[in-house]
């Protein structure tokens, strides 16, 4: 195809565009997600709640050093939900609803089963009870996990990640 009439230039925007909407975007579902990479790029991609929820789902249970009890968490793994971003980078900064920020290695994606819990106990979050999503890593299934800094990677109400 020939790119240098202004059509075909405004086709190609276009189908560029419409596949990254197409797949973070289900009528009338509000974003609860935001990624972005500004080395790859002034484009943001959203997530609506259906997309995430589409994505294959992670439940465990696990001890966290704000409830008494072990906690239930479902949601999907942050390194799948960094896949359907398509990006990568060493770090990333998690961005809460009151903009709050923590720090997360990329490798934590890989390295733990970290996910985006969206249910708290089999209840939906919300932001009155930490939602609509909580980062949060299997602290129960490694010792190192059970250290003050995944903790304080533990973000929740998110908004944002920052790929860096």
């Amino acid at each position: 195809m020939n790119f240098n009439t202004p059509f075909a230039r405004l086709a190609l925007a276009f189908s560029m565009c419409l596949g990254a909407f197409t797949a973070s975007h289900a009528q009338g579902d509000p974003v609860v997600l935001t990624i972005n990479a500004p080395a790859a790029g002034p484009t943001a991609v959203t997530f609506n709640m259906k997309f995430l929820k589409s994505l294959p789902q992670r439940t465990f249970v696990t001890k966290t050093p704000w409830y008494k009890d072990p906690v239930k968490f479902t949601g999907p793994l942050l390194r799948d939900v960094l896949s359907a971003a398509k990006v990568k980078g060493e770090s990333m900064s998690a961005i809460a609803l009151d903009d709050y920020q923590a720090k997360i290695p990329f490798s934590d994606a890989t390295d733990y089963d970290v996910i985006l819990a969206h249910q708290m106990d089999g209840k939906t979050l919300t932001p009155k009870n930490k939602g609509p999503l909580f980062v949060v890593y299997p602290y129960d299934s490694k010792a190192e996990l059970q250290a003050v800094r995944f903790y304080e990677r533990s973000i929740w109400q998110l908004k944002a990640l920052r790929v860096e």
